[in-house]
């Protein structure tokens, strides 16, 4: 396994400035935020641009990839989740183009991953969006296959604000559509696998991973804690809502050596990535790289 970092928190630190600091303090491998080279407001650690994938050649893509080795930094895959099954058609369309340029760029680097989401529309049910799915998603994964590409969806239900409730924006999210996805889709598509998002769903993580771990391409290393009190005032049906809360590994209730325990039986062997969406250690440089560290430090014995 290799232990490393998601690059989104350091949005105005270019990617050579991140991989020195990452090399600096032991980590082995960079999952490299992909969003699109624009300005405006973006969802929370969403929309850094470590690479403008759009303008992208093949003699910059090899350059990356040696500089990036030459520090002993592994490259875990390209990260770009957007909603490509957004109800509004322009904005899908868009997701949906920029998400083949990173497509394109991983082929380029030589890389066989690309994560991303499936997507949702929260007004819909989940069988309603599953049909969208059914109809958006083969070009694209073809599209992904044909350039030596998988892609691997993230298992966020993309539900924590309002203006993602009731259904979230991202279906793939329980093992019923994960069963439809590898039915419908087979071994063109993969997982990347977050543990904190089963923990406020009561989905029993150690069962997940006996059932998919075969199936898991890259791994996302995430805690979330419950607030209690806030479980207390809203209720199971506000889906999270005012109590699922982002940590660092180690400060929430992921169990980490059952974690690794489970990854190991299922033979997984790939890259953990920490992902760092806890807002005590954020709003400083210092503050993000401190969580990092925090999350290296309880991981490091359990990652060989």
């Amino acid at each position: 396994m290799q232990l490393g970092i998601l690059t989104a928190p350091f949005a105005e630190t270019p990617l050579d400035d991140v991989a020195d600091w990452a090399a600096s303090v032991g980590f082995e491998a960079l999952e490299i935020a992909c969003w699109p080279r624009s300005s405006g407001a973006t969802r929370r650690y969403a929309g850094t641009s470590h690479i403008d994938v759009a303008s992208l050649g093949a003699s910059q893509a090899r350059d990356i990839v040696a500089s990036l080795q030459a520090r002993k930094l592994a490259i875990s895959a390209l990260a770009y989740y957007p909603n490509p099954l957004h109800p509004d058609l322009a904005y899908r369309q868009a997701a949906i183009e920029h998400l083949k340029s990173v497509v394109n760029a991983a082929s380029l680097m030589g890389l066989p991953v690309v994560n991303t989401f499936v997507g949702g529309d929260a007004a819909q049910t989940i069988e309603a969006n599953w049909k969208e799915a059914e109809k958006v998603w083969p070009e694209i994964i073809a599209f992904a296959r044909d350039k030596g590409v998988t892609l691997a969806f993230e298992n966020c239900p993309m539900l924590f604000s309002a203006s993602e409730w009731p259904s979230g924006h991202n279906i793939a999210y329980s093992p019923m559509i994960w069963r439809r996805i590898f039915e419908a889709w087979g071994s063109d598509v993969g997982m990347n696998y977050d543990p904190s998002h089963l923990v406020w769903q009561m989905i029993d993580g150690a069962r997940f991973i006996r059932e998919f771990g075969a199936r898991m391409l890259h791994v996302h290393a995430k805690d979330l804690l419950i607030d209690r009190d806030g479980l207390y005032e809203r209720g199971i049906m506000s889906a999270g809502i005012g109590w699922q809360i982002p940590r660092m590994p180690g400060l929430g209730e992921v169990n980490w050596t059952v974690f690794f325990s489970e990854l190991y039986r299922a033979g997984y062997d790939g890259p953990v990535i920490i992902e760092h969406e806890d807002r005590q250690f954020e709003g400083s440089d210092d503050k993000v790289k401190r969580g990092f560290l925090l999350a290296r430090d309880v991981l490091r014995p359990l990652v060989k």
